[in-house]
């Protein structure tokens, strides 16, 4: 273990209010706060700053203008384009003031609607730059998702773009814009629209603006002054699913958001000014947020903007020619995204012919890592691939391996060591603290670090409901185990935690051992109703590429969890299938799968990425039961 991430552990723990405040030296405030934290104001009362002069401004006034701050890769629409620091402070301004001239001033809320494009990067920190508050919706959302979205924050503008690129594939955007606009009850004052090459979007006036036309107008105009926030004004709103199907606008307060990512770029990444950082994900998820737009810019790095997939676009040696063409340093991606790649190609030739080049860390987080994923990754690579673990509520890591504390301690399946500031426990039902190796209830001892979030908007009940399970503790809604090392154990959702016959068995250790079976590219593990036993578990898994045995896929799955875990583990259904229903973003929905088993009608959710994986999936299922 390295001795310097123990005393930083300990020193998060034992005196919060020294270890923060020192952290809290890395930002340039206005009013500098007078003590980390306190119960009722929260984190950096008293203190005022603004994020966007964090993340642009200074850094030219520090004489790093000529510094990369942004470069956008698109292998999609076969264009790269780079932005320094200067330019990006010049793009932010114009943007600013095109949101000014149509009164948006602080404490508004604009929703940006759009794509993988350097001109949301830009919209975002123009609205941190006037003080409103944006929120993001993943573009290519369903219209009545974005609805939901629009009469929950009210916002006054709307901005977006007339498409999106998902692959081959060229996604409208302003329909779905016009849909959600007509159904929502909340009416906004204005959408401004980006005109992409592609597709051009029909407007109608006086209610849109073309973007460009917009820049042009307002080209002589003052460019805003960064206005004046407290460290706990908010920053942004991100919409997370709710179980109840409404969505949870997680709130981000300004102050302990950019301490926070400030700290971990340097003690989790190893990154600083001038480094290159790649978060491979979409603005439109919380790590968008953190660690391709805020994050790296506020340490003064490059971060890179990529709009295209990890296979097809145009084939699985994308990834690589990304990190080489660009030096990038550190790495970040969802495992999901390797498990595409590997099952494409599965001997890494590609990876073989590019190289990394200066990469010198891969990290992996957004669900589960499986130990096969992460071998293949490393062996490949012969880089250390770290998993790690965080949450939308979160908004940076909490688990973890922190690389640039020194520590390079890894064990496949674990998401590494508490990060400091957070203090974790695993519970039982009865909220009483388990001894390692026996799984339970991930809980965090409140309070939550600096970039956690404090308020749900508009649902401050809604909010309470994550403290009541156990008292004095966040509870996380995963499941997992310390292990005799000290090391973090996600296994999963505490609902994928089944009963079978009356025992508890995790479904996530039994993906860990369908994962390791030859051939199998990806999988999951979901719990079905049984008569007999109340639950049974099911195993859903995608062949690699060129992989053999197709026929036995499904016979050596079983085997193999009944060898490892016995006949208690009742797995006697595998479906070998074309493909697992996953969000765009790479997560698998298990909870779909659930319901298919369960013969249920449901919507097809709004945030997958192939809608034709349920209805072969049914299909299939549907087969298995009539045989």
């Amino acid at each position: 273990m390295s001795d310097v991430y123990r005393q930083a552990w300990r020193d998060s723990i034992e005196d919060p209010e020294c270890f923060w405040m020192d952290a809290a030296r890395a930002i340039d405030w206005i009013e500098p706060p007078a003590r980390a934290y306190e119960p009722k104001a929260g984190w950096f009362a008293g203190g005022t700053l603004n994020t966007c002069y964090n993340a642009v401004d200074r850094h030219v006034a520090g004489g790093r203008g000529d510094g990369t701050a942004l470069i956008y890769d698109s292998p999609v629409t076969g264009s790269e384009q780079a932005w320094t620091y200067a330019e990006l402070q010049d793009e932010v301004g114009r943007v600013a003031a095109m949101l000014a001239s149509l009164g948006v001033t602080k404490g508004d809320r604009v929703v940006i609607y759009m794509p993988m494009i350097p001109q949301t990067v830009f919209a975002m920190l123009a609205c941190a730059r006037l003080g409103a508050i944006h929120s993001v919706v993943f573009g290519g959302f369903a219209a009545h998702e974005l609805a939901k979205r629009i009469d929950d924050a009210t916002p006054l503008l709307v901005m977006t773009a007339s498409c999106g690129i998902e692959g081959s594939k060229v996604l409208p955007y302003k329909p779905l814009v016009d849909e959600a606009l007509a159904s929502a009850a909340h009416a906004v004052e204005g959408v401004v629209v980006y005109q992409r090459e592609q597709l051009a979007a029909q407007l109608e006036a006086p209610r849109d603006h073309d973007w460009m036309a917009l820049r042009e107008a307002t080209a002589d105009a003052p460019v805003p002054p960064c206005a004046t926030l407290a460290a706990s004004d908010p920053l942004y709103i991100l919409y997370t699913s709710g179980t109840t199907g409404t969505p949870k606008g997680v709130v981000r307060e300004n102050g302990g958001h950019a301490v926070n990512l400030a700290w971990t770029m340097g003690a989790i990444y190893d990154i600083g000014p001038g480094d290159v950082f790649w978060a491979a994900s979409d603005v439109g998820w919380v790590v968008g947020h953190s660690y391709i737009v805020y994050a790296p810019l506020l340490v003064g790095a490059t971060t890179v903007l990529f709009e295209g997939k990890p296979v097809g676009t145009p084939d699985p040696g994308t990834f690589w020619r990304v990190i080489k063409r660009h030096n990038v340093s550190t790495f970040f991606t969802a495992p999901t995204a390797i498990r595409a790649i590997r099952k494409e190609d599965p001997e890494a030739r590609y990876l073989k012919e590019i190289g990394t080049g200066n990469l010198k860390v891969m990290f992996l987080a957004g669900e589960r890592a499986d130990p096969q994923t992460i071998a293949w990754a490393e062996e490949h690579t012969g880089l250390p691939v770290i998993d790690h673990w965080w949450q939308t509520e979160l908004g940076a890591p909490a688990i973890a391996t922190c690389f640039g504390l020194g520590d390079t301690r890894r064990k496949a399946g674990s998401a590494g060591f508490p990060v400091p500031g957070y203090q974790f426990a695993i519970l039982s039902e009865e909220g009483q603290p388990l001894p390692a190796g026996q799984s339970g209830a991930v809980a965090m001892r409140t309070p939550l670090a600096p970039c956690a979030f404090r308020s749900l908007w508009n649902n401050p009940a809604g909010y309470e409901k994550n403290f009541t399970g156990f008292p004095g503790y966040y509870e996380t809604g995963d499941a997992g185990h310390f292990d005799e090392d000290g090391f973090l154990h996600i296994m999963g959702r505490t609902d994928d935690i089944i009963n079978v016959a009356g025992h508890r068995l995790s479904t996530g250790q039994m993906e860990q051992l369908v994962a390791g079976v030859d051939g199998v590219a990806e999988c999951a593990v979901i719990g079905a109703d049984d008569a007999l036993k109340g639950q049974i578990p099911v195993a859903f898994v995608v062949a690699r590429a060129g992989a053999l045995e197709l026929d036995t896929m499904d016979k050596r799955v079983i085997a193999r969890v009944r060898e490892e875990l016995g006949a208690v583990a009742a797995l006697k259904t595998a479906f070998v299938v074309r493909q697992l229903p996953k969000t765009r973003s790479g997560k698998i929905l298990r909870n779909v799968l659930r319901k298919i088993m369960a013969g249920e009608d449901f919507p097809v959710p709004p945030t997958i990425e192939d809608p034709t994986a349920i209805a072969t999936i049914r299909e299939k299922v549907a087969s298995a039961k009539v045989a």
